[in-house]
Parts: structure tokens; C-alpha cells; sequence
């Protein structure tokens, strides 16, 4: 899974609002990237081939710059986040059987406590309750794995620098 951080006057994040004909996690806000393939040699390699195949994204843009801890998903997956940072000038054409739209978001809108919303959805899977922060920009609801991913970039980034 990328998190690409675009080196705009302001930070932005690019986000992709999957393919509502898919059969998991239709019309949801998410990063592009996926599951690693047998070729893939490293978490990283997997996020940068996944989103030049999902968005067209030119992996001469982008400039890994580390990894989030793994997120542990709902449905059982473990996600590795790369984050990047991609350089202005590139060009992304969707694939249309796996993602309907690209947008971005400034990262200091995301940052904003003020922007996150808390709120309580039931686990399909054990039914459980399970709190969330949602994050709502333009028409777009950011929630679940791709919210808390963003959560823990936040955390990470405001936290007092330890001696």
C-alpha cells in the first residue's frame, strides 16, 4: 500500500475512490497498492508496481521515504504503508476496473483533530463494535484501514522527538 505524499506548495495526499463494481471494498476511499505478487521482492516493490497498474502513477516520481508500522485489517490482512513522497509533473490514468476516481487532500487538512470524526461501526466479521475516525473532505469519506493508516502518519509526525 503507497501513501503518497505530494510535494505541492502545500503537502497533499493522493487518494483513489475504488471501482464500485468490485466485489471488496467498492466505492471506498483508499491508497493505491495491494497484495504483493510472487515477483515482488519487498513491500515496496508491491506498492510501486501496484499503483503505476491502478493509477499509471511513473515510479520515477516517486521517492520512498519509509514504512508506517503494519496495519492490521478487519478482514484479517496484514498491510505494509510505504510512504513517498511524489514530485509535482506526473500524469495518472485510473484503471477503470479498479478505481473510478483520483483525488488529493492537504495533508494539514488531514491532520486537523478538527476533521476527525469518531464513529462506531459494527464488524461484519465478529460483530463487534469498533470505534473509528472518519475523515470527511469535498464529497469523500476517508474511513477504516485507510483513516487509521492516516492516523498513524499523524501520530507518528506530531509526537514529541524522543532524546
Amino acid at each position: 500500500m503507497l501513501i503518497p505524499l505530494v510535494e505541492r506548495e502545500e503537502l497533499t495526499v493522493l487518494l483513489t475512490q475504488r471501482a464500485s463494481q468490485l466485489r471488496h471494498h467498492a466505492g471506498q476511499v483508499s491508497f493505491p497498492g495491494g497484495r504483493m505478487d510472487p515477483g515482488d521482492v519487498s513491500p515496496e516493490a508491491a506498492a510501486l508496481r501496484e499503483a503505476r497498474e491502478e493509477i499509471g502513477l511513473d515510479a520515477g516520481f516517486v521517492s520512498v521515504i519509509g514504512y508506517l508500522p503494519d496495519h492490521l485489517v478487519i478482514t484479517g490482512f496484514r498491510v505494509t504503508p510505504v510512504v513517498a513522497f511524489v514530485r509535482p509533473g506526473f500524469t495518472l490514468k485510473a484503471d477503470p476496473a479498479e478505481v473510478e476516481a483520483t483525488f488529493e487532500v492537504p495533508l494539514k487538512y488531514i491532520f486537523d483533530p478538527a476533521n476527525h470524526h469518531p464513529v462506531r461501526r459494527r464488524s461484519p466479521f465478529t460483530g463487534e463494535e469498533v470505534n473509528f475516525l472518519d475523515i470527511t473532505y469535498e464529497n469523500h469519506t476517508i474511513w477504516g484501514a485507510t483513516s487509521g493508516m492516516l492516523m498513524t502518519l499523524y501520530r507518528l509526525s506530531t509526537a514529541p522527538a524522543r532524546s
